[in-house]
Formats: structure tokens, C-alpha cells, sequence
């Protein structure tokens, strides 16, 4: 039987990435995003949508994860692989931080995925099968004051990751996290310019040099190589693999 798949924020950057891994690997994949036009890009991309599905849709809308599950299960009958990808990352001074930030930040990373995780944690439970992926930060273990919200963020979702892999387990399903570091993705490029301008960082090439410089490995990762670990963890990783954080980072997530 041939495996589904569920990918957030697939139209662009690294849900894009594993979209177009997967199906290459044969398994159907869904991709749901609010960007409706690239989202058919990376379905065109990965094969059409005979056998892949387009979910246009704004997560953090009322009951967005019942139809986005409805409509995979509508299209296939079951989901054996969950990615939650889709994550947004606003920058202000933490001494101007805004309740709309907060709430745009945590709707989209952490209630999306919860509820993401839940319905369709309670399929692979019924069916004693299934796999989830969530994408974590290095930001979860910083103090990063400018970057308050999203840090703040991706410490509860490794806090979800780690209760939903417990809930989970009896029944099989495993659930994991990735760490990716600093990758050359739209959300990266868009943050790191707005973190220039928050600490009065005129020369914007300077100051992406700088935090290059961070990396234990000296450079910043390939999205083709983070892409790698969430494929290991969906399709290769031995079954007994669960509430594992895997550092995609360079060695920038070393605590």
C-alpha cells in the first residue's frame, strides 16, 4: 500500500523540500499552506495533483485541522506520515513586545501543531501506525530577547513533541523532532534583515557573516541536508526510535 503524507508549510523552503523528497521516495503526499500559489508550484513539481494533494488554507483558522485531516482522509483514507513544518518568526525589541506577535507566533507553532498532532495521532493510534516529525529550533535553548516569541515557541513544541511521543508509544507511533540551523530559506533571509535593523546592524552582510561565524561548523546547512534527517526519521529510522530531538544544526544546538 502506498504511504501518505501530510506536510505544513510545504510551498516553500524545507516543507517544500521533503514534499518533493517524499514523493520521490512514492509516497502521496498532501502539502497544506496559505501561499496557494507556490502550493501548486510544489505540487506540479512533485507529480500533480492525481496523485498528490494541494491544501490551501490558514491553520491557525477555526477547525483547520479537521479539514486539512478531513480532506486527506477523503483522498486516501489515512495519513502514515505527519511533518509539522509551517512556523512563523516575527522580530521586536523584547522591551516593545506585542501581544499580536505572541499570538500570531504561538496559533501558528504551537496550537496548529498540537492540534495537528492530536487528530491525527488518534488515526495512527486507531490504526497502531504512523510516524510525526516536528521542526524545532535552536532558538527553544537560546536567550534571544529580540526573538522572543518564536524561541518561546519551539520550546513548547518540544515540550508537545516530548508528551505526544509518550501518548503515542503504546500504540507504536513514533513521534521525533529536528533542530535545523541556519538554512537559506524566504523565513530566514526576511528574519535575519529585520534582526539587523532591531540592533542597529547597518552592514546586513556583515552581521550575516557574524552569525555564520557561530556555527561550529563554519557554514550555514543545506535545506537538501535537514531534508535528509526529516526523510531518516519518516521512512529509515528503526522502529524504536521515539521522542528523539535530533540537532540538524552544525553543531549550533549543543546544549
Amino acid at each position: 500500500m502506498t504511504k501518505t503524507a501530510l506536510v505544513t508549510g510545504g510551498a516553500t523552503g524545507l516543507g517544500r523540500e521533503v514534499a518533493i523528497r517524499l514523493a520521490a521516495r512514492g509516497v502521496a503526499v498532501a502539502v497544506a499552506d496559505f501561499d496557494e500559489k507556490k502550493l501548486y508550484d510544489t505540487i506540479a513539481e512533485i507529480g500533480g495533483a492525481p496523485t498528490h494533494l494541494p491544501i490551501a488554507i490558514d491553520l491557525t483558522s477555526d477547525g483547520a485541522a479537521e479539514r486539512v485531516i478531513g480532506q486527506c482522509c477523503d483522498k486516501w483514507g489515512h495519513i502514515d506520515l505527519l511533518v509539522n513544518n509551517a512556523a512563523y518568526g516575527g522580530i521586536e525589541p523584547f522591551f516593545d513586545s506585542t501581544a499580536a506577535l505572541w499570538k500570531r507566533t504561538l496559533d501558528i507553532n504551537v496550537t496548529a501543531l498540537l492540534l495537528l498532532t492530536v487528530n491525527v495521532g488518534r488515526r495512527m493510534r486507531d490504526r497502531r501506525s504512523g510516524r510525526i516529525v516536528n521542526l524545532t529550533s535552536p532558538a527553544a535553548r537560546m536567550a534571544l530577547p529580540n526573538y522572543a516569541a518564536y524561541a518561546a515557541s519551539k520550546a513548547a513544541v518540544d515540550s508537545v513533541t516530548r508528551a505526544a511521543a509518550i501518548a503515542l508509544a503504546p500504540y507504536g507511533v513514533l513521534v521525533n523532532s529536528v533542530s535545523p540551523g541556519m538554512m537559506n530559506t524566504d523565513m530566514q533571509r526576511i528574519t535575519e534583515a529585520r534582526l539587523a535593523e532591531v540592533e542597529n546592524r547597518p552592514d546586513v552582510e556583515e552581521f550575516l557573516e557574524e552569525r555564520t561565524r557561530r556555527v561550529p561548523l563554519g557554514r550555514r546547512a543545506e535545506i537538501s541536508e535537514v531534508a535528509d534527517v526529516v526523510l531518516w526519521l519518516l521512512l529509515d529510522a528503526p522502529s524504536y526510535v521515539t521522542a528523539a530531538r535530533i540537532n540538524a544544526s552544525g553543531g549550533l544546538d549543543k546544549d
